[in-house]
């Protein structure tokens, strides 16, 4: 029963690594954007890693087990997963530049450099203390290397994404917490299971399908659950101003000052049509031009023109 098991959830990683490259492909040709190429990088090294290392080293047990004796095949195990560590080191780089690209940073040659330099040192250091511990197993140094670093990357990514500064992000304010939310979350799932796993094939399964679902999540959300998509040239215009507020999150008071800068009202007139003072115009009106990253009235109205439902 158990062999089904596995075969489903290869097809299932398959499946996933194929759907994650393709969408972000996609994402990359449609909007010619740095930053989907760096997400597509990431899919790459980090799928490659999960085939080479992670079924690598299931597929050496199954076909070697009976053919080796076991302490050969679990040493050629052992070093499936090691070789694919690289791979693993080049995608937590990619995470990390996508995270700055998308929150609008830049990211530069120096830092590419010392990560590099600093990750593929601790490799060095971690083969070496494997070569010589004798007490402790290598997939165990292997496996709390995986769940340190990982925590580490990820945490350091969501940060970058939640906290753009003051640079302008691709993604809006919510979409932000989402995606660095949702990044925390599945890094805590990946590395429980992989904590836990024991050798038991069934927990190792699990972990195995939480770790392709789970980084195939960036190019599904960006593709589907995002608002990029929505403000592509083409379909901007069929948008509601309701969709728009909420987006943004623009308050009512909010959009009312929107309504009337739209109808050509200057701050003293809004301030006696809605009975506020002229200090609080202003200090709506910028609180909106931060939302919506406008510097001024005419890119605010030429933002909302062509929206659905808003009344001049």
């Amino acid at each position: 029963m158990l062999i089904y098991f596995v075969y489903l959830v290869f097809i299932f990683s398959v499946a996933l690594a194929a759907g994650g490259v393709v969408l972000s492909s996609r994402l990359r040709n449609r909007y010619k954007s740095g930053f989907f190429s760096t997400l597509m990088y990431f899919q790459v090294f980090i799928y490659t890693f999960g085939f080479y290392g992670i079924w690598g080293q299931l597929l050496i047990k199954t076909f070697l087990s009976d053919y080796v004796a076991s302490e050969s095949v679990n040493r050629f195990s052992d070093i499936s997963v090691f070789l694919g560590l690289p791979f693993l080191v080049f995608a937590w780089l990619m995470l990390l530049k996508f995270s700055q690209e998308i929150s609008g940073r830049k990211s530069n040659n120096w830092f590419v450099f010392w990560f590099l330099l600093i990750n593929f040192l601790m490799l060095i250091c971690v083969g070496f203390f494997i070569s010589r511990s004798t007490g402790t197993k290598p997939m165990s140094i292997i496996r709390y290397y995986f769940i340190i670093m990982n925590f580490l990357y990820s945490i350091l990514a969501s940060i970058i994404i939640l906290f753009p500064g003051k640079n302008k992000s691709i993604l809006f304010r919510y979409e932000n917490r989402i995606t660095a939310y949702s990044l925390v979350i599945l890094m805590v799932a990946t590395s429980i299971t992989l904590h836990y796993y024991n050798g038991e094939p069934l927990m190792g399964l699990v972990f195995i399908f939480i770790f392709f679902a789970g980084n195939s999540f960036l190019p599904v959300y960006l593709s589907y659950g995002t608002t990029i998509t929505q403000f592509s040239e083409d379909n901007a215009k069929d948008i509601s101003f309701d969709d728009f507020c909420k987006i943004f999150e623009v308050s009512p008071r909010e959009s009312e000052i929107i309504h009337e800068i739209c109808n050509g009202l200057s701050n003293k007139e809004i301030s006696e049509k809605l009975f506020i003072s002229l200090q609080t115009v202003k200090d709506h009106t910028h609180r909106i031009y931060i939302k919506t990253n406008v510097k001024s009235r005419a890119q605010l109205m030429n933002m909302v023109k062509e929206l659905k439902g808003i009344n001049n």
